[in-house]
């Protein structure tokens, strides 16, 4: 078995876990366990369903169950779901009506993993959260600051770029310095019934499922004219909501030729903008501006060049830096398919300054 060695205090630190029933946050009970802290886990509920195939609740928590059964912790369960509605989901919709495409984990990690839960866990009387996150975070002069984690396959600095020092100075990232195919390799030798389980990939608390067809149920279907930027008409779209800036995938154009992108929307005409080929000019932006911004420091970097991602999988993009009242980037290179609801996030090398929604 594994020997993991104390930390100094730790047991008179009570921290709350948000547990998922996936091996991240499995693990993570059990390495701060193994270090001496007063450990809970909770399991938090945000979705209201029936369809038990796409968001499937009982069988997390009966997997959280019984990964707290080997690890020795008590388990309480909570329900956030009305907040999620209110908080979250609302503004998904919202934003998907307006033609934008959000990122609700980003969202979600803002105001329920980190406020939400945040809250319960304090009234339950934790001093810390913590999370299977992969990221870090470093104390600097008082502040804490928000690292990328060591495995930059799995690094989610970007979905917490929205954490304010409040709510960075009771959480904990355990798994921050590990690699992914060590957690599973832990969660092996420890014995967890969830070391296999594959990862979730759907939308934040919702679930994989066909994503068209989930958003039919709140956003009816509003044909329109598929065109080219010439004012061909090359198809027919069923809503422009259902789209996002650099789809190929779904558009039932056919021909020869390059594939069709999504390269825009027109609202007020109801068109979607359609071109053909991964290099054509109107999927290319050399700037960009955001709105809504958030900085870990609490206030703006004073810093005239940084990297930027314009979207998760994306590679970082060294650009110029303006801020005001909104965010302004420049890019060294043109980016591809820079997608307005998405979040421009900084970095300054390994260090996640903040960012916000790209309008």
């Amino acid at each position: 078995m594994i020997s993991i060695e104390p930390v100094a205090g730790a047991s008179a630190q009570h921290v709350v876990v948000g547990m998922s029933g996936g091996v991240d946050s499995s693990v993570t009970a059990w390495l701060l366990k193994q270090q001496g802290y007063h450990v809970t886990g909770v399991f938090m509920k945000n979705w209201e369903d029936a369809d038990d195939e796409h968001c499937p609740a009982r069988q997390d928590f009966l997997d959280v169950l019984a990964v707290a059964d080997i690890i020795g912790i008590e388990i309480e369960a909570v329900n956030f779901s009305a907040e999620y509605k209110e908080r979250v989901f609302a503004h998904f919709l919202r934003e998907y009506r307006a033609g934008r495409t959000p990122n609700p984990d980003v969202l979600c990690n803002a105001e329920i993993k980190f406020n939400a839960f945040l809250d319960y866990a304090l009234a339950l009387g934790a001093d810390r959260i913590a999370t299977g996150h992969y990221a870090r975070l470093a104390e600097r002069d008082g502040l804490q600051q928000l690292w990328r984690a060591v495995d930059a396959a799995k690094d989610q600095s970007y979905f917490l770029y929205r954490l304010n020092q409040q709510q960075l100075q009771h959480t904990m990232f355990p798994l921050g310095n590990m690699l992914k195919p060590d957690v599973r390799r832990l969660a092996q030798e420890i014995g967890l019934p969830n070391a296999a389980k594959k990862d979730s990939t759907g939308i934040c608390f919702i679930g994989e499922r066909p994503f068209r067809a989930f958003l039919q149920q709140y956003l009816p279907i509003e044909p329109g004219e598929m065109q080219t930027p010439e004012g061909v008409r090359v198809g027919e779209h069923q809503g422009l909501m259902y789209y996002t800036i650099g789809q190929r995938q779904g558009l039932g154009i056919g021909g020869a030729g390059e594939p069709w992108f999504v390269a825009g929307k027109d609202m007020v005409h109801n068109v979607l903008l359609v071109v053909q080929g991964h290099g054509h000019p109107l999927l290319q932006r050399e700037a960009l501006a955001a709105r809504e911004l958030s900085w870990i420091a609490g206030m703006a970097p004073a810093i005239q060049r940084a990297s930027a991602k314009t979207r998760y999988r994306q590679a970082d993009a060294a650009c110029q830096v303006d801020v005001k009242d909104d965010l302004l980037l420049t890019f060294d290179v043109p980016q591809w398919a820079v997608t307005p609801g998405q979040s421009a996030v900084l970095y300054d090398g390994e260090r996640c300054l903040g960012g916000g929604i790209i309008v």
